[in-house]
């Protein structure tokens, strides 16, 4: 029993100073997609502990649960795509954005090998996870920049990523959004990876960084120290390609070095650091959310929705700049 005690002692006289005095915080992340990577670096490169936070990650599966999380107060924070906020907030939720680590659609439009232009989408099934979300919205902004009505194709339900991928394989569906691993999987079934959506002029906040109002304002300190872990997280992935391609084997659980690396390749680039949201991006968003599922009735003030204070002060105090030293 001493001996147990002895060694407990030296644990803790290892921690960050306070660390084990303070309560514990939760972020959560929506699913096993590369770019989750940004919150799963927190745990895997140690920035929490780097930064005095007792912090850990969980995967709470879909968005809206996500949201009941840190509404209810099991998780402090959560990363989300805008689409989410906007529609809880549409619904009387109090979350704010203090920062978000990509701008850009990370998907890709997945289509059978016999469609080779945008143009040929007309009168296809094109699967989304559901309707009001991030892959809706990717394959709108699509078809607008396409100048294809998204009237003249039948967007539909089809499930989570690996469904829609099977679906794809038995011909159920014409057309897609994935992104890496599956977009990889997709190309080894002799599917035609017909665009990367990131491509498009639109920009859409799909990694933001959410927090409750109150939460906000009665723990600042936290927060802060959160986002010097986030950005540093951010910071490691998009500049060490070694601890990045660790941390995407451990999380994907994938051992094909070939999915591993073009996981990476492709999400690294379109990572932000320092991680600010693009508002016009988020406006955009917000715009299509509040017609999808308000008609347009309620509105959305982004400039409140968004709050990077806490990013202010950083950039001040030169934090960004000390990651690259």
């Amino acid at each position: 029993m001493l001996v147990k005690l002895v060694l407990a002692v030296a644990y803790l006289l290892t921690l960050p100073l306070g660390l084990y005095a303070q309560e514990r915080h939760f972020v959560s992340y929506g699913g096993t997609a590369g770019f989750q990577a940004t919150v799963w670096a927190m745990k895997d490169l140690g920035t929490f502990e780097k930064y005095g936070l007792n912090g850990d990650v969980v995967l709470v599966g879909g968005s809206a649960r996500q949201i009941q999380g840190v509404l209810g107060g099991s998780t402090d924070f959560a990363q989300v795509d805008i689409t989410a906020v906007v529609s809880a907030n549409l619904k009387g939720a109090d979350l704010v954005v203090i920062g978000g680590s990509m701008n850009k659609i990370p998907f890709s439009m997945v289509t059978q090998p016999e469609i080779r232009e945008p143009s040929q989408l007309r009168g296809k099934k094109i699967g989304v996870v559901n309707f009001g979300g991030a892959n809706e919205y990717a394959v709108i902004a699509a078809l607008n920049e396409w100048g294809i009505p998204p009237s003249a194709t039948t967007i539909m339900p089809a499930g989570g990523a690996a469904t829609r991928l099977t679906a794809m394989s038995v011909k159920a569906l014409d057309a897609t959004v994935l992104s890496p691993p599956e977009t990889i999987k997709a190309k080894k079934l002799g599917l035609r990876i017909l665009l990367q959506l990131s491509e498009l002029k639109a920009s859409f906040p799909m990694n933001v960084v959410i927090v409750r109002r109150p939460y906000l304002e009665k723990n600042h300190d936290v927060v802060k120290r959160f986002m010097k872990a986030y950005a540093d997280a951010v910071y490691q992935l998009k500049h060490d390609r070694k601890k990045a391609i660790e941390v995407l084997r451990k999380r994907l659980m994938q051992k094909e070095q070939d999915v591993i690396e073009a996981t990476y390749d492709y999400y690294a680039p379109k990572f932000e650091c320092p991680p600010r949201v693009n508002r016009e991006g988020a406006a955009s968003t917000a715009k299509f959310v509040m017609d999808r599922v308000a008609g347009g009735k309620a509105k959305i003030d982004v400039n409140k929705l968004i709050d990077e204070r806490i990013l202010d002060e950083l950039d001040k105090e030169e934090f960004f700049k000390g990651l690259a030293r």
